[in-house]
This record gives structure tokens, C-alpha cells and sequence, in this order.
């Protein structure tokens, strides 16, 4: 004869595996997010690179790479990381390029598939 109680615990234990699987596949998925480079811009991932120039942090330049994917979709991946950048060192988003993501696309210049910002963080 089978033991009543053997049904109500494994109700319990699927209750209480059933988040723990939930949460593992979830993490799994989001492993496998990382593993894209850079940020996706106009259907495109871009490897960008602030650095401060010199010892004035303010000023800084952008070096997005992979151009060739969509030249407006790196300058924009270029305008958030500029973005990014002043904000987390000066709490504000406000920027003087030269040469920046609002230039005409014809005239930026793009060496190795690579294009490179300048800007300052105003403050």
C-alpha cells in the first residue's frame, strides 16, 4: 500500500525547487549576456574607451572600434559613453565635443575602424 504522506512531500519539495530552478536559469541567461562586447547601438555592439586626458579629468577622449557595423550607431554608442563617463565623475550629462557624436558623419575620421571623441565634462 502506498504512504499517503510520501505525496504531500513532494508537493513541498517541487514548491520549493521550482524558484531555486527558476532563479538558476535566469542567472544562466544573464551569464551569457555578458559575453557581448561593448553596448549594442543601432542594431551593433561597440568596444568603447574613455580616458582622462592629462591631469585635467574633465577632459577626456572616446575611442570607439568595429565603425564599419554602423557609423551613426558608434557615434552613439560614443555619445553614451562620454555621457556615462561625466556622470559618474561630475553628476551631469552636459558635454563640449570637439569632435563629437552631433559632427557631420562625412566629417569625422575613422582610422582601422576605429573613431575617436574628445570632449569636456562642463561643470
Amino acid at each position: 500500500m502506498e504512504n499517503p504522506s510520501m505525496h504531500g512531500g513532494g508537493r513541498r519539495m517541487i514548491r520549493i525547487l521550482t524558484p531555486i530552478l527558476v532563479l538558476s536559469l535566469a542567472l544562466a541567461v544573464s551569464a551569457c549576456n555578458r559575453n557581448k562586447p561593448g553596448i549594442a547601438f543601432d542594431g551593433a555592439f561597440f568596444d568603447t574607451k574613455v580616458t582622462k586626458s592629462d591631469d585635467d579629468r574633465s577632459v577626456f577622449t572616446v575611442v570607439i572600434e568595429d565603425v564599419s557595423q554602423s557609423v551613426s550607431g558608434a557615434m552613439e554608442a560614443g555619445r553614451h559613453a562620454g555621457t556615462t563617463y561625466c556622470i559618474k565623475n561630475y553628476g551631469s550629462s552636459k558635454i563640449d565635443w570637439a569632435p563629437g557624436p552631433d559632427d557631420d558623419p562625412a566629417t569625422l575620421t575613422i582610422v582601422e575602424n576605429t573613431m575617436t571623441f574628445r570632449g569636456r565634462c562642463r561643470v
